[in-house]
Parts: C-alpha cells; sequence; structure tokens
C-alpha cells in the first residue's frame, strides 16, 4: 500500500513539471528554457541599419531580437535614447555626439567597446568633374551641424580651396573661413540634403554614410578624401551611443560584442570596400 502511495505521489509531482527524484530515479531536470531579449537601436539607413542587420543574425543565436528603426535625421536618435525609448543608436561620431549633449543637456555617452567604424568624409562632383575646373564665385554644398560642418570645411582647407582661423578644428565655421581665394559660396544644409543639392552645386562634401545611401562610394566617386590619420580617426569614429549608466548593460555588450564579431567585420569589408572601415582600437 505505501508503495501504491509514493508512486501515486511521484505521478503527481511529473505531471505539474516538478521533476525531483522519486523512488530513486536518475532523471535530469529540464533546463527552463530563456525568454528572448529585445534589444532596440536607432540608427541611420545606410551603412548603420545594414551593418545592425548583420549583426542581428548574431545576436539571435545569443537570444536576443534585435529591433532597427531608420531615421533620416541627426537629432531624433539621440532623443529616443536620452528618454529611454529606445537602448541605443548608432548613426554619430563622438565629435557629434559631444556636441549634441553641450548644445541639448543630453546625458548620452559612448558604449562600452562602442567604438565600431571609420567612415571617410569626402568631396563628390556636382556640375563639375574635377576640382581643377573650380571657378570664381562657385558654390561647394557643407553639411550645416556643428561638427560635420567642421569637418567638411578641413576637408576644404587640406585641398587648398580656403584658409581657416588658425585653432578652429573640429569647432569651425563658415565664419572662420579667413581665407578665400576664389570667393567660394560655401551653401549650408542638412547633411542629409547634400547629396541632393549636386545638381545646384559645383561640388558637395558628403558624410560617409549618406555619401552611401545616394550611392557614392568615397573610393571611387570622390575627387578628395580626408587624410585618415590617428586623429581623424578617434575624432570620427562611429559609435554605439546609449544613455550613461547603460554603457555596460549586458544588453548593449552584447551588441557591442556582435558588432565586433569576425562575420560583420567581413561584411562591412566586403560590402564596401573602404567607403566603411571597421574600428580596431579598443
Amino acid at each position: 500500500m505505501k508503495k501504491r502511495i509514493l508512486a501515486l505521489l511521484c505521478a503527481a509531482t511529473l505531471s505539474i513539471g516538478l521533476l525531483t527524484g522519486c523512488g530513486g530515479s536518475s532523471s535530469k531536470p529540464e533546463e527552463k528554457s530563456g525568454e528572448t531579449q529585445t534589444i532596440t537601436v536607432a540608427a541611420s539607413a545606410v551603412p548603420h541599419a545594414d551593418i545592425l542587420n548583420e549583426a542581428a543574425k548574431v545576436l539571435k543565436e545569443q537570444g536576443y531580437e534585435l529591433k532597427v528603426t531608420v531615421f533620416e535625421d541627426y537629432v531624433q536618435p539621440n532623443n529616443v535614447v536620452d528618454s529611454g525609448e529606445m537602448d541605443a543608436n548608432y548613426f554619430q561620431h563622438i565629435n557629434y555626439l559631444n556636441s549634441f549633449n553641450e548644445e541639448n543637456g543630453t546625458k548620452l555617452v559612448v558604449a562600452d567597446n562602442g567604438k565600431i567604424h571609420y567612415e571617410p568624409f569626402g568631396i563628390y562632383p556636382g556640375q563639375k568633374a574635377s576640382l581643377d575646373e573650380l571657378a570664381d564665385g562657385d558654390a561647394i554644398a557643407v553639411p550645416n551641424d556643428t561638427t560635420n560642418e567642421a569637418r567638411a570645411l578641413l576637408l576644404l582647407q587640406q585641398e587648398g580651396l580656403i584658409t581657416l582661423k588658425e585653432g578652429a578644428g573640429v569647432t569651425a565655421t563658415v565664419n572662420d573661413v579667413v581665407e578665400n581665394p576664389k570667393n567660394l559660396e560655401l551653401v549650408e544644409v542638412e547633411a542629409a540634403q547634400v547629396p541632393k543639392q549636386l545638381q545646384s552645386v559645383a561640388f558637395g562634401v558628403i558624410n560617409g554614410n549618406y555619401a552611401l545611401e545616394a550611392g557614392l562610394n568615397v573610393g571611387k566617386d570622390s575627387l578628395a578624401v580626408e587624410s585618415a590619420d590617428g586623429d581623424a580617426i578617434q575624432q570620427y569614429v562611429n559609435v554605439i551611443a546609449v544613455k550613461e549608466g547603460n554603457e555596460a548593460s549586458d544588453k548593449i555588450v552584447a551588441l557591442t560584442n556582435a558588432l565586433k564579431s569576425d562575420a560583420v567585420v567581413k561584411f562591412i569589408n566586403d560590402t564596401y570596400e573602404g567607403a566603411v572601415v571597421p574600428y580596431e582600437g579598443e
């Protein structure tokens, strides 16, 4: 009778999923299946969203679902992270991030291991095909946001087209131009709009991602490329940005590790052929 009661108790225990040893059973406990965690990232379309979609394959194997929302501007991706609406963003370089924080009072930081890639800036042909054709009074379109405008102006200075005030550096604006021998008209427009202005200006200075979106490759189509020295890479490396305090969370560590994985690095090199360069530093 006691054996029968014990057997019934064992059956009842198993029926409700409590896999305890009973009557000397050697069966092992079942592993509790983990729930898929979601990582939300705001991004520019190209190359950022494309790179993230490749990283999503790596993350899926680790139990993460990556949800990417594409934005066409440089403001909302930071706002949605600062508000906590999204976990991270991937669209900007460090200089722009620092400038945005200063101007808007946001508290966004680079994630641990969050320096992902570098996109060389270039001068692209518009109405004219060569810089040798540059004439007095020609118009050149440049981004109008603080850090990208400075980067464009530094490239124009590098090519000898203008001279900036000494020390202007990465904070330069058109007001810092002290020499403009050809009286160039520097047309300030929103960064995403520069490629669309090429038909109405002699040349345009374009961010790497917006050049790619427009079907342009800095290695094949640009007339001049910024010097890729160490300082430039440090200043303009594109990063995963998060709200302060989240830079080492489990989700963010998984995200940055996926973006640094061999599979994603290979994807970047094979796809962009030098227009996007994986960051190899820490």
